[in-house]
């Protein structure tokens, strides 16, 4: 007799040997991006003699746990240089002022453009739309005209007071996720004699928390690894930020101490971690739901 074929049983092996490819393709992928920060790590535990052996030691000789204290006071009597915990306050009250910035105003300009009738809104929302498309280079020296105008420079408010005026991406992100709330919520509001204002913060908000959240991780991530922007903008020492102060462990006549400056890096990317970790699941659960998939 011939032998019959599941074509059910079949299709669900190549479903499996599939799921089974994507996943060693995903973890292969994701050694790459691993490889710098496990060196990253080690060297920040090396000997100083050890960071630029040949060939490279991924495992040092002796730990060396003080690389962190060390690099955290690196050359603040003998350079001059402000310790990393200045440094570190500065970008921290950086970052908190741009993503409340961030989070407030693109809330609202994206309610307007989501839920809110009014003439040419939608040409409003494509001239915003169009600003993406102009990059940052032909920006820098008109708004370091302005900052300077205003008496700015040399402060922090050109690095957060921005944040406050909305940016085109978020307003879109936001802009999308409040559209897939039903408008039957805002018109039963209306009857019982709620406002716009009240309809935004009591039932619109409270219901976009995953979509404000990526607006805020955006925003976090990008204020926290700012280079360009204190590098214009700061020109004393005491209003530094650390993607500024890690400058202070790169020697321009050798003899830079890549243990200290690995270390201090770990240092810098670990809230990032640690937020992005934390906050990961309603990260996905925002992009998810945002019309970004």
């Amino acid at each position: 007799m011939k032998a019959t074929t599941n074509p059910a049983g079949s299709h669900r092996r190549d479903k499996k040997l599939q799921h089974v490819f994507a996943h060693i393709a995903l973890v292969s992928l994701s050694v790459l991006f691993v490889i710098p920060l496990l060196w990253m790590v080690s060297t920040s535990l090396k000997p100083i003699g050890e960071t630029l052996t040949n060939p490279p030691r991924w495992i040092p000789s002796h730990i060396l746990f003080n690389n962190y204290p060390d690099a955290i006071s690196y050359g603040s009597k003998e350079l001059g240089y402000i310790p990393l915990l200045v440094y570190a306050r500065n970008t921290i009250i950086i970052t908190i002022l741009a993503v409340g910035g961030a989070v407030l105003s693109n809330s609202i300009v994206a309610y307007s453009f989501a839920r809110i009738k009014w003439p040419g809104r939608d040409l409003f929302f494509g001239v915003t739309l169009a600003t993406m498309m102009i990059p940052f280079p032909v920006l820098m020296v008109p708004t370091f005209a302005l900052f300077k105008w205003l008496g700015w420079v040399g402060t922090f408010k050109p690095l957060w007071v921005p944040a406050f005026f909305a940016s085109a991406f978020s307003i879109f992100l936001l802009r999308q996720f409040y559209r897939t709330i039903p408008m039957e919520l805002s018109e039963a509001a209306k009857i019982d004699g709620c406002s716009e204002f009240r309809i935004f913060t009591d039932i619109i908000a409270p219901l976009s928390r995953p979509a404000l959240m990526v607006v805020a991780l955006f925003t976090f991530m990008g204020s926290w690894n700012d280079f360009l922007g204190p590098l214009i903008y700061l020109v004393d020492q005491n209003t530094f930020t650390l993607s500024l102060g890690l400058q202070a462990y790169q020697s321009q006549h050798g003899g830079t101490p890549f243990n200290l400056l690995m270390a201090a890096s770990c240092l810098v990317i670990l809230p990032v971690v640690i937020v992005f970790f934390l906050a990961q699941k309603v990260f996905i659960q925002g992009i998810a739901t945002s019309g970004l998939k």
